[in-house]
C-alpha cells in the first residue's frame, strides 16, 4: 500500500474544553502505526454537527487525508451528532464497516447495539466513525483494520477487482 495521510477527529465537548484528556486519539495513532502514515492530522471539536462536518471536509478536501477516523459522538445521547454530520458530507455510505464493528463489539458488550456509527466515502477518501472510549476504539479499529488497505486502494482506483481468482 502506498503512503497515506490520516486525519483523526475527536468529537468531545469536555475534551474540547480541556476538561478531559483525549486518550482515544492516542489509541487510534498506536493502532494505525503499522500503516506508517506519511502524515497524521489531529483535531478536537465539540459535539456540534456543523463543526464536525466542516472539519471532515477540511481534512479531506483541503488537507488531502486519505482516511479520516472520528472518535466520539456516535451514541444515543442528546449531544451525539457525529453520524448525522458524517452523512451530510459523504458521497456514499459504506455500511459494512459500521455493521461489522457493531456485530463484533456486541459479542463483548451489549452496549455496542447503541452505536450509530457510520462509514462512507467523500471524493477519494474514507471516513469512519469510531466510538469515544479508548477500549471501544481499540476493539472497533482492530475489527476493521484488515479491510482498510484494500478499501483505500479501491477508493483511489488502484484496484479494479475484489474477487479472488
Amino acid at each position: 500500500m502506498t503512503m497515506i495521510k490520516i486525519g483523526i477527529l475527536t468529537v468531545s465537548d469536555k475534551g474540547f474544553r480541556g476538561e478531559r484528556e483525549d486518550r482515544s486519539a492516542k489509541v487510534i495513532e498506536e493502532t494505525i502505526a503499522p500503516f506508517h502514515p506519511e502524515a497524521t492530522i489531529y483535531r478536537i471539536v465539540p459535539d456540534e454537527k456543523e463543526e464536525i462536518g466542516r472539519q471532515i471536509i477540511r481534512m479531506v478536501d483541503e488537507e488531502g487525508c486519505d482516511l479520516v477516523l472520528t472518535t466520539g459522538g456516535t451514541g444515543i445521547s442528546v449531544r451525539d451528532v457525529t453520524p448525522e454530520a458524517t452523512r451530510e458530507v459523504i458521497d456514499k455510505e459504506v455500511p459494512g464497516l459500521a455493521e461489522v464493528m457493531r456485530q463484533e463489539s456486541f459479542k463483548i458488550t451489549p452496549h455496542a447495539a447503541l452505536s450509530r456509527a457510520v462509514a462512507g466515502i467523500r471524493g477519494k477518501s474514507l471516513i469512519v466513525n469510531l466510538p469515544g472510549s479508548p477500549k471501544a476504539v481499540k476493539e472497533c479499529l482492530g475489527i476493521i483494520l484488515p479491510a482498510l488497505p484494500h478499501a483505500l486502494e479501491l477508493i483511489k482506483g488502484r484496484v479494479e477487482e475484489c474477487a479472488r481468482i
